[in-house]
């Protein structure tokens, strides 16, 4: 074998797998069930499949698959805060019950985590895949509590952090903020927390490459760039031929919330990148969600 030949990166190829989906219904699972049309795709769901339920473990068994992809989530973050304990059942003991089916099957689980396991305090730059985390937020420890559930029962596992997605359809921060203008003719929006918006179908197929590699571990999944809230309000009315709608800069503090969001809580694309795994810039993505929605 010569050195240079570890240089030369291959060509991915796909080898079609048995591919559990959990939360299938959701904004992520069903751009997944999409993507990963090559694969054999087992979607499990609300009310037919409960995560929380003991019973799960053996079910999931029972279909073998060969891999676990785990979307599947308490993620109203506000409500959260007036209900902890059903938050951690489920992004917790649910997690934990995922982990326990991907032991007993030998199949690796990807774990959707978030941005906001990350406190945001630091003044300039992203976070690293590899740096300590500090949840502020009911939601945001109990996704931590997910991903050391993940890191204590698994050897295989890639623990996926994302921020701030947006899928096709109508549930979606974009559309959200369209209806408020349209129906108010203007808008408030907070100008001092930053993140990365991410487009469902790109993390999508990233995460598809990704359990391609067998590179466990922990990864950034996020589009190139990052934004406020305000300034990602400004580019979706831009875009959607709503430029003229004014948008008045708030602080946080302004808006008030039941959770406390990180302010600056950006990710780094590192570990995928070296991977060659990277997700195009967010206005880009954007524009792809408007031409396809």
């Amino acid at each position: 074998m010569k050195l240079t030949s570890l240089l030369v990166p291959e060509e991915p190829t796909i080898h079609p797998r048995r591919v559990l989906i959990t939360g299938c219904l959701g904004q992520l699972g069903r751009t997944l069930q999409q993507t990963l049309a090559d694969h054999v795709r087992l979607g499990v769901d609300l009310p037919d499949c409960d995560i929380t339920d003991p019973a799960v473990v053996p079910f999931i068994e029972t279909h073998a698959p060969d891999v676990i992809i785990h979307t599947a989530a308490y993620t109203n973050v506000d409500g959260a805060e007036a209900n902890p304990d059903l938050v951690f059942r489920i992004n917790m003991w649910g997690t934990h019950n995922l982990a326990l089916a991907a032991q007993r099957t030998g199949a690796p689980l990807l774990y959707i985590s978030t941005n906001e396991v990350f406190d945001g305090t630091r003044a300039n730059g992203a976070y690293y895949e590899w740096e300590a985390i500090n949840p502020l937020s009911v939601y945001a420890r109990s996704k931590a509590a997910g991903e050391a559930v993940v890191r204590t029962l698994l050897q295989r596992f890639y623990i996926v952090r994302i921020a701030w997605l947006f899928a096709p359809g109508d549930n979606n921060f974009p559309r959200k903020i369209i209806e408020a203008a349209d129906k108010h003719g203007a808008l408030r929006v907070v100008s001092d927390e930053f993140g990365n918006p991410t487009y469902a179908p790109d993390l999508a197929a990233a995460i598809a490459q990704l359990i391609e590699t067998n590179h466990f571990g922990i990864y950034h999944l996020v589009n190139g760039g990052s934004c406020s809230r305000y300034e990602f309000a400004c580019e979706i009315l831009r875009q959607a031929g709503r430029a003229h709608i004014p948008v008045t800069p708030i602080t946080h503090t302004e808006w008030v919330r039941s959770s406390t969001p990180p302010l600056r809580a950006l990710l780094a694309n590192t570990n995928a990148a070296a991977l060659g795994i990277t997700l195009r810039p967010w206005p880009e993505a954007l524009a792809t969600f408007f031409q396809t929605s």
